[in-house]
């Protein structure tokens, strides 16, 4: 599978990441377009192997607030969310979100 960001900005995507997830691991990175960190942490996501749910927390404030509430992980930024059968099985924030890691996550969820 080919690297690749897609934007998602409401709620209604997140039940069809999570609808997603009942076939293969789905990706998860919320990213701040005004923070130093995020910016290192989309750099390692872009070399990423497979597709990547972006959400932009400053335009998608409320689709943030809901991964939090359905997910029951505490929001960060960036962050990472690898989602299996509906459910977090792997998360991560700031340096340590790398290229590696969310591989690694989504091979041992696949």
């Amino acid at each position: 599978m080919q690297n690749g960001f897609f934007l998602v900005t409401d709620v209604e995507a997140l039940q069809e990441l999570s609808e997603r997830s009942r076939s293969r691991p789905v990706v998860i990175f919320k990213h701040s377009t005004t923070c130093p960190m995020s910016a290192a942490a989309y750099r390692e996501m872009s070399k990423f192997q497979g597709g990547v749910a972006l959400v932009e927390v400053q335009r998608a404030r409320e689709l943030s607030r809901e991964i939090e509430n359905k997910t029951g992980v505490r929001h960060e930024s960036p962050q990472i969310l690898v989602l299996r059968n509906g459910q977090v099985v792997w998360d991560a924030s700031h340096f340590q979100i790398t290229r590696e890691a969310v591989t690694e996550a989504v091979s041992k969820n696949a």
